[in-house]
């Protein structure tokens, strides 16, 4: 069971990242777009599905947005309308935010006696405007299920400019967080360096580490990259180079992703650090999802080839 690997701080834990469809589509292309959802996840061997909670995000990053933000079904009623049938477990990620704090405590504490898994998100920038903060967020979470398991964000890039990532992990896991799922890495030095220092912190306080999981997403097309680099993330030179100029842009996304992957496990593989993988596409192309397929196949092995105590 996911909480058991967890609790134990395992290696090897993949899961799939999905986006609820937007706001305001007719009931039976939701129904549609759920079904096909529903048919490539049963297919894949992962340990869990993850649902985001999309927030704007223009108070972060005052650029053009690439892509227009456009409002998205609840996830968390996406996830129990369509996915509840699936053998594996749901981690519905919750812009606390947009919430009150009565409205999160009530969807904390409902089917109290299982097995819950969710991400807390904060603002996006200290400028957001929120109706309940992400420390409050997870007092409640802390107080009103006991079977309600808290996750948590981490984001390599943020480390490369203040070079404290590791020290809001920890102050998480105080509160309550007892994994972590990144932003999506393309570079592979912030996600060492963070992993490195978040590992001699923890030795410092005499404390174990709990999995990390790095997002991975592939990337096929110049507006995809545009909009992975609006969202924050770091994409070294050489590599944007490498994809713009290759003969199939996806293809060597993908290969780049399995190569930074395989690196970070060896990694954490020497220092018995838990970490995991989390499979995502950005994009709604067909062919950056099915891309996203190949990836969960190819990171699979990887971890089944050199398992983790």
């Amino acid at each position: 069971m996911l909480q058991d690997r967890i609790t134990s701080r395992e290696s090897g834990i993949l899961t799939y990242g999905i986006t609820p469809p937007k706001a305001g589509l007719e009931a039976s292309r939701i129904c549609e777009i759920a079904a096909q959802q529903f048919a490539r996840i049963s297919k894949l061997a992962v340990d869990a599905l993850i649902v985001y909670d999309l927030q704007d995000e223009s108070d972060r990053n005052h650029e053009d947005r690439p892509f227009p933000f456009i409002k998205t079904l609840d996830a968390s009623e996406y996830y129990d309308a369509h996915f509840t049938k699936l053998d594996i477990p749901g981690i519905v990620y919750r812009c606390v935010g947009k919430y009150s704090a009565k409205n999160l405590a009530s969807w904390i504490a409902k089917d109290a006696g299982k097995d819950r898994y969710s991400v807390f998100v904060g603002a996006s920038s200290s400028t957001q405007t929120v109706r309940l903060g992400l420390s409050d967020a997870y007092r409640l979470a802390l107080h009103r299920n006991p079977h309600f398991h808290l996750g948590g964000v981490a984001i390599p890039e943020r480390h490369m400019l203040r070079q404290d990532e590791h020290l809001r992990v920890l102050d998480k896991m105080e509160k309550g967080c007892s994994f972590f799922v990144s932003q999506a890495v393309y570079n592979l030095d912030s996600a060492k360096n963070f992993l490195s220092d978040y590992y001699y912190a923890c030795q410092e306080k005499g404390i174990l580490p709990v999995p990390i999981l790095f997002t991975i997403t592939p990337c096929g097309s110049l507006k995809t990259l545009q909009f992975m680099q609006w969202l924050g993330i770091s994409i070294p030179k050489w590599m944007e180079n490498d994809m713009l100029h290759s003969v199939d842009m996806l293809e060597k996304s993908v290969d780049l992703s399995v190569s930074n992957f395989k690196e970070l496990w060896a990694f954490a593989l020497e220092k018995n650090i838990p970490i995991g993988c989390n499979v995502e596409s950005v994009s709604v192309r067909k062919e950056e999802i099915d891309a996203s397929v190949i990836l969960v196949e190819r990171i699979r092995k990887i971890m089944s080839d050199a398992p983790m105590a």
